[in-house]
């Protein structure tokens, strides 16, 4: 049953995540410390695909797969920098629950472009996980109130946070595609250099490289533990997916927005209303729903 701590282990990591960007980004541009923290998880991702013995898959690479890769590349790279300037605009326990939603995104792409029909209990997962993230991004009823000031991204942060569930479906809808015999381990990491170019452009282009000289001591801490954690997680997920049931792992995995909103009360003081606990309990039955 050592794979059960490994997914266990997965979810808490990607849990915490979210709340180390969340400190990390806060006085940096948030392209910038995309790019940074980049670094640090194309490390993690080959150390995995070293440690798997995976890298001998680069010689079988066809044009095919590579365009492919690079196109789920692109879209994880778009996912990301919206992703932390939605986390550097908004709440952490509402940007998160979105994240999740790309659950619902790949769902429907897959009927759409992949003739994949769901099932009545991923259709029920729909549902609930749709349902659950309407209402834990709704305004809290006491919002504006003493002790509860308004994000100063406004509602900005909720495009950004659809953009990232976005590219985050289109990276699962192309990683099927045209990636199907390529290793997991050695996937990720390709994909990884993809992003990693593509944030550094984007810094390049607007200037920000700059910005590297004014990042503090506290930004470079939690910018890099956030690469740290991502890694840890990856990490983490594979290995029990080497051993345990994927329908198992995976769910346990997508239970760490319970991590995350856990940590961004503690640490953040982020706090949820009723309708954002009852939304949390929607998006998890939904999320166990898979399961069925």
């Amino acid at each position: 049953m050592a794979w059960l701590l490994f997914a266990a282990g997965s979810a808490f990591y990607a849990g915490i995540t979210a709340v180390l960007a969340k400190i990390g980004i806060e006085n940096v541009n948030s392209n910038l410390a995309t790019a940074v923290r980049t670094v640090v998880v194309l490390l993690f991702s080959w150390l995995m695909v070293f440690v798997a013995g995976a890298q001998d898959g680069l010689a079988q690479l066809t044009p095919q797969t590579l365009l492919f890769l690079a196109l789920s590349g692109f879209c994880t790279g778009a996912s990301w920098l919206c992703y932390f300037r939605a986390l550097q605009l908004g709440d952490v326990n509402k940007v998160a629950p979105i994240d999740k939603s790309s659950t619902v995104l790949t769902i429907l792409l897959a009927f759409l472009f992949l003739g994949e029909t769901p099932s009545l209990p991923q259709l029920l997962g729909v549902a609930g996980i749709g349902a659950g993230t309407l209402l834990m991004i709704s305004p809290r009823p006491d919002a504006g109130q003493a002790g509860q000031a308004a994000p100063s991204g406004g509602r900005s942060w909720l495009v950004f946070a659809l953009l990232s569930a976005l590219f985050a479906s289109l990276t699962s809808i192309f990683g099927k595609i045209g990636v199907e015999q390529v290793d997991s381990n050695l996937g990720t990491a390709l994909r990884t250099v993809v992003v990693l170019v593509m944030a550094w452009v984007l810094v390049f282009v607007s200037g920000q490289q700059r910005g590297i000289r004014h990042i503090s001591r506290k930004s470079w801490v939690f910018l890099v533990l956030s690469g740290v954690t991502t890694g840890l997680s990856w990490l983490c997920y594979y290995r029990a997916l080497q051993d345990g049931p994927a329908s198992v792992v995976v769910p346990i995995d997508k239970l760490s927005i319970l991590v995350t909103i856990l940590f961004s009360r503690i640490v953040l003081g982020e706090r949820l209303s009723r309708r954002g606990l009852a939304g949390l309990a929607l998006l998890v039955a939904g999320t166990a729903a898979m399961l069925l």
